[in-house]
């Protein structure tokens, strides 16, 4: 089975922000243990003892808010950069999925339903591709409890049994889970695919960006991982 984590970043009701970022990693279930192990490498930096209780989250990372405060602004960036890499040395193993939505974008829907439509649409056809090449597997989308859990529920219902635009869900397993950030390593990963993808599009910042570029979804020389929804489109 494979599992898409994902995390937004962003706010749609922020007059003051300008994107809105649905971003997930997708990774085979063998892979998550692995995965985890590093982030707990990278998180035993701040607390030996107790890696557990430092969680892995972009913003506060950056700013040095909260918990990352007092911790050298050096220390807090390298270790983003350094989770960050875990993904791109694990591509094609790990393979990223998100949609960009605009303030200003033209939308039929609010753009969490639009960039959860892009999101899970762009997962399930990476599935249907593993399947016509011999590797058949389930998907399951796993998100931070802060998301809207009812709302993204009914969502991946309606796009399973009513369709979406571009068809109908055929390969998830279960309408999608939640979990609480803290307890979830890889959750938090995806926390920080999100701030990396808000950086580059909202501040034009691509040093996070820049490392997991390349990771996106593709398949014969095209990008299925990354979709940007502009103000004019």
């Amino acid at each position: 089975m494979f599992l898409l984590y994902v995390d937004e970043s962003g706010s749609p009701g922020d007059p003051n922000q300008q994107h809105f970022v649905l971003a997930g990693l997708s990774v085979f279930e063998r892979e998550t243990h692995w995965i985890e192990e590093q982030l707990n490498a990278i998180a035993a930096r701040f607390n030996p003892a107790d890696p557990w209780s430092v969680e892995l989250h972009g913003s506060p990372m950056r700013s040095g808010r909260g918990p990352w405060k007092g911790v050298s602004m050096a220390a807090r960036l390298q270790s983003l950069r350094d989770a960050l890499q875990i993904i791109a040395d694990r591509h094609p193993k790990v393979r990223l999925f998100a949609s960009v939505v605009h303030r200003d974008a033209p939308l039929v829907d609010d753009p969490v339903t639009a960039a959860f439509e892009q999101l899970a649409s762009r997962f399930d056809y990476f599935l249907r591709r593993e399947h016509h090449s011999g590797n058949t597997q389930r998907g399951i989308a796993i998100f931070d409890k802060s998301t809207t859990e009812k709302s993204i529920q009914n969502l991946a219902r309606v796009f399973k049994y009513d369709g979406h635009t571009w068809g109908q869900l055929k390969n998830f397993s279960e309408v999608p889970l939640f979990l609480d950030s803290r307890a979830s390593r890889l959750i938090q990963l995806a926390d920080l695919v999100a701030f990396a993808i808000y950086r580059r599009f909202e501040a034009d910042d691509t040093s996070f960006y820049d490392i997991i570029a390349h990771c996106f979804d593709h398949h014969q020389g095209q990008n299925h991982g990354l979709h940007v929804r502009g103000p004019q489109e």
